[in-house]
């Protein structure tokens, strides 16, 4: 079953060329891998492809600046495999990331969702666990019996909702689920969150196998960590929580209701986080900061 690989790319030329080096070092060989090149202006980039000898990897430049969710969109909608990953262009897949992934596949034939174990590098691919990862990889994943956790429904929102643990540009996605489950516009910043609840409220399963084939880059600069200076990463996350409470609502979730309710999780980030945003954010960051933490 060839699997396909979509990277939508705007970023530094050369972590981007690691990343597709490191697919190319799969030792499952059943792949095809498409780069969607969003008007990124650094010629390096096509002279690259152009020089590349290997027809599963093809190059593709927008016609203009899609923007990031725009362009994941138009990997969904290129996606003709069973199974999709989106992988973050600056992110390396470990040579057994296919294996895992088929691995699950054999023994979850429905699985919706994909995660595999993860290291976090910094931008230089120095290993790093900043207490966010500490507190994702040792409170909040969910815990295998046998090999694979799989949550389903209400378990993975439940699971979600209260802390996301998972490292989106690692996962890989039943292509059919997200040609039916788009986007949510508006939650720029954790429309990866606000997607993954869809999929749980949609009654689907989240499958963790804790074999470590990925490599998540964390750079100390980058655009999410300056959305928490500014104030919309807590503003989004309060908008989406409110959201996500009433759909638990409906469907008479009771320990996803609550969960997202409270927040106690997002609150607790936000408390971490107030000395710096106090140092370095604006005005706009610190009130928003102060609210996520104090405001029902």
């Amino acid at each position: 079953m060839t699997h396909e690989i979509f990277v939508p790319f705007w970023g530094d030329p050369q972590l981007l060329f690691q990343t597709v080096e490191s697919v190319r070092a799969q030792r499952s060989t059943d792949w095809r891998m498409t780069v969607l090149d969003d008007c990124y202006p650094d010629e390096s980039v096509p002279a690259y492809f152009s020089d590349l000898d290997d027809s599963r990897v093809q190059y593709v430049r927008n016609e203009t600046n899609l923007g990031i969710t725009e362009n994941y969109r138009e990997a969904i909608r290129r996606a003709t495999s069973p199974f999709i990953t989106i992988l973050g262009c600056d992110d390396l897949m470990h040579a057994n990331y296919l294996e895992v992934v088929e691995r699950v596949i054999d023994q979850v034939p429905d699985v919706d969702v994909i995660q595999p174990g993860v290291v976090v590098i910094d931008e230089h691919g120095i290993p790093r666990k900043p207490l966010v990862d500490r507190v994702k990889q040792g409170l909040l994943a969910a815990k295998p019996d046998g090999g694979i956790a799989l949550l389903r429904g209400p378990t993975m929102a439940t699971s979600l909702i209260r802390g996301d643990w998972l490292y989106w540009p690692s996962l890989t996605f039943r292509t059919e689920t997200l040609k039916r489950i788009d986007f949510r516009d508006g939650l720029p910043i954790i429309q990866d969150l606000a997607l993954l609840m869809d999929i749980a409220f949609d009654g689907g399963a989240l499958a963790y196998a804790p074999d470590i084939a990925f490599s998540y880059r964390r750079h100390q600069a980058s655009a999410s960590q300056k959305t928490l200076l500014d104030g919309r990463r807590f503003r989004d996350e309060r908008t989406y929580y409110r959201q996500a409470a009433r759909l638990a609502k409906a469907r008479g979730w009771r320990g996803t209701y609550w969960t997202a309710r409270l927040r106690g999780m997002s609150r607790l980030h936000a408390v971490t986080e107030l000395h710096r945003v106090l140092r370095h954010g604006s005005g706009a960051g610190v009130r928003s900061t102060l609210a996520h933490i104090f405001a029902f």
